[in-house]
């Protein structure tokens, strides 16, 4: 749990400091424009992610600022993590208790899972967008997952080029056999995790749809490999000069809502927000269940398509499932009957705990 998080140099923000007090629920409100989402943004990239709006580092940093920024946490163990760009850079740098740390380490420090008005849209969005989104949460309990899909698409790309370049076979049999490995364990990954979260789902279900997927399902890993194999080795042809191939860069995540009998994106945009929401509800308590871990949640315009009845009873199950939220929106008295939170207001990328 975050005790205390300062910025510098970060959006809009020229250096501010908040301090959690130790609170579940950190509710973070001001008007447009204010820095709110900022903050958010900040907390995510603890996580050792590119952060929640996935942005390039140069974008971060402060305008006319001095062309990097920091972000410092203090934990409720008594540690500290902070991430950092300087000007110049290629990428960002991590610290845990001020050693040089890696960003694959922050994600084993801190688990963290975020929504913001782009998720609310994920039940009518394209396959990429769900795959991306599932693909990170699934990256909460494996590591390496998000290596794998970064790998597979770096794969596909080269294996593109050899076809373009007319590269013997003996050349593409190996990046097939690589493309497919890599393939399975994602293939894998993803089923593994759309079960655990069902566990715990009541009114939804998950379901993950794919070549790969189904050749696991229909009977091993090991065979699926093989089969997937044969099928690359099979489709080694260009069209309209694009490499055409079905695999996990094709799979697709459907969810079903069980109490309306309805796909999700068939149902109205207020019960798909609540979906959305009993999905990360699911997956909070999963990670508490195989982690003993208490992740951070953040939720961008969270009252956004709820009613106060809804809006209070988001938070008491989030309180349920041990997590820390924190959430922004436009007015605090719509979170007033929040339990257990601190408030705090954002203007122009200054900060102040509501009393």
């Amino acid at each position: 749990m975050i005790e205390s998080i300062t910025l510098t140099d970060f959006r809009n923000h020229t250096m501010c400091r908040v301090n959690t007090a130790g609170r579940k629920n950190i509710i973070i409100t001001g008007p447009n424009g204010a820095g709110k989402t900022a903050i958010l943004e900040a907390v995510s990239m603890l996580s050792g992610d590119r952060g929640m709006r996935g942005a390039q580092m140069t974008d971060i940093a402060r305008f006319n600022g001095g062309g990097g920024f920091s972000v410092y946490a203090t934990l409720g163990d008594d540690s500290d993590i902070s991430i950092y760009f300087n000007s110049g850079d290629t990428n960002r740098h991590a610290k845990i208790d001020g050693d040089n740390a890696t960003l694959a380490d922050l994600g084993k420090k801190i688990r963290m899972v975020w929504v913001t008005p782009r998720e609310d849209r994920i039940f009518t969005d394209t396959a990429s967008e769900r795959r991306t989104f599932f693909d990170r949460m699934a990256a909460s309990f494996d590591s390496a997952h998000s290596g794998r899909t970064a790998r597979h698409a770096k794969l596909l790309a080269e294996r593109a080029g050899a076809i373009r370049n007319g590269a013997n076979s003996n050349w593409l049999d190996a990046i097939d056999e690589q493309i497919s490995g890599t393939a399975i364990a994602i293939a894998a990954a993803r089923i593994q995790y759309a079960g655990e979260l069902n566990y715990f789902l009541d009114d939804a279900a998950v379901s993950v749809d794919g070549m790969v997927e189904s050749m696991i399902m229909d009977s091993n890993a090991a065979d699926a490999e093989r089969e997937y194999i044969k099928y690359l080795k099979s489709n080694r042809e260009l069209i309209n000069d694009k490499m055409v191939i079905e695999g996990v860069n094709k799979s697709d995540f459907g969810v079903f809502n069980k109490k309306l009998n309805l796909p999700a994106n068939l149902t109205s945009t207020g019960q798909q927000k609540t979906t959305l929401l009993n999905l990360i509800l699911a997956h909070a308590k999963l990670i508490c269940t195989k982690t003993g871990d208490r992740p951070i949640i953040l939720l961008d315009e969270a009252a956004a398509h709820l009613d106060s009845d809804a809006r209070k009873k988001l938070f008491d199950e989030l309180g349920d499932a041990h997590a820390q939220v924190w959430a922004t929106g436009l007015d605090p008295a719509i979170f007033s009957d929040v339990p257990d939170a601190t408030f705090v207001a954002c203007i122009n990328g200054d900060v102040s705990n509501i009393v």
